[in-house]
This record gives C-alpha cells, sequence and structure tokens, in this order.
C-alpha cells in the first residue's frame, strides 16, 4: 500500500516535510497544478499524467510515501520568483514533477507520460 499524503502550497510544505517522520520508506513527491472543486488542474499535463502516475503506484508503490504537492494557480506557478522555483531542495521548472526527496531521482513533464520510466523510478530504492 502506498502511504498517501496531500499538501498545498510551499509554506506548508516546508513544514510537512520538516515534521514527517518517513521511517526509512522511500518518500515520493509530486508537484502538480492546483485542482478545482472538480479536481481538475488548471496544468493540463498534470491532468494527463495523473492516471499514468497512479497505474505505476499501483503496480510498483508498494511501501513507499507519496506527497502530492499543489503548487498553487497559474499565477503563482508562472512567477519566476515561485519559492518552488527557488528552492534548493525542490528547483522545479516544469510540473508536473516526481522526485524522490533528497536523492537524484526525478521525472518531469512528459516523462511522466511513459510507463517504463515509471516502473524504473518506483522499482529503484535509492538508499
Amino acid at each position: 500500500m502506498v502511504d498517501k499524503h496531500f499538501v498545498e502550497g510551499f509554506e506548508d510544505f516546508m513544514k510537512f516535510v520538516k515534521d514527517f517522520k518517513a521511517e526509512e520508506k522511500v518518500v515520493n513527491i509530486l508537484f502538480t497544478g492546483k485542482k478545482d472543486e472538480k479536481g481538475v488542474s488548471w496544468c493540463p499535463d498534470c491532468n494527463e499524467a495523473e492516471p499514468f502516475i497512479e497505474d505505476a503506484l499501483d503496480k510498483y508503490g508498494e511501501g513507499t510515501v507519496l506527497i502530492t504537492v499543489e503548487v498553487g494557480d497559474r499565477t503563482f506557478w508562472k512567477d519566476i520568483n515561485n519559492p518552488f522555483r527557488k528552492d534548493k531542495d525542490c528547483h522545479l521548472s516544469v510540473i508536473p514533477t516526481l522526485v524522490r526527496w533528497k536523492h537524484q531521482q526525478r521525472l518531469e513533464g512528459e516523462q511522466l507520460l511513459k510507463p517504463e520510466l515509471l516502473q524504473m523510478f518506483f522499482a529503484d530504492e535509492d538508499d
């Protein structure tokens, strides 16, 4: 089973990861655009990638943690001074982005539409 969490905004994300205890689990973070009341993101690429990510999690995500972080609305995301873009640990340039927290593994944009890349991402247990 995947241990799923949801966070909205940079400040809440920083607080969450500071306080979160993963207990030796692999921590993956999905950065995505804010969703509306119908559960649809303003970011079409995020909407397109979501079923691919969910399918890969179902198949390969056993025992992992997934923290989904909404980076804000379109205007906030497009600001070059957006803290998600500037933070040394996040360093985002595109959404959606899936990262292994505090490690090198990262899939961005169209890479998240490729099941074989998602399989490798979730199967790689970087210590």
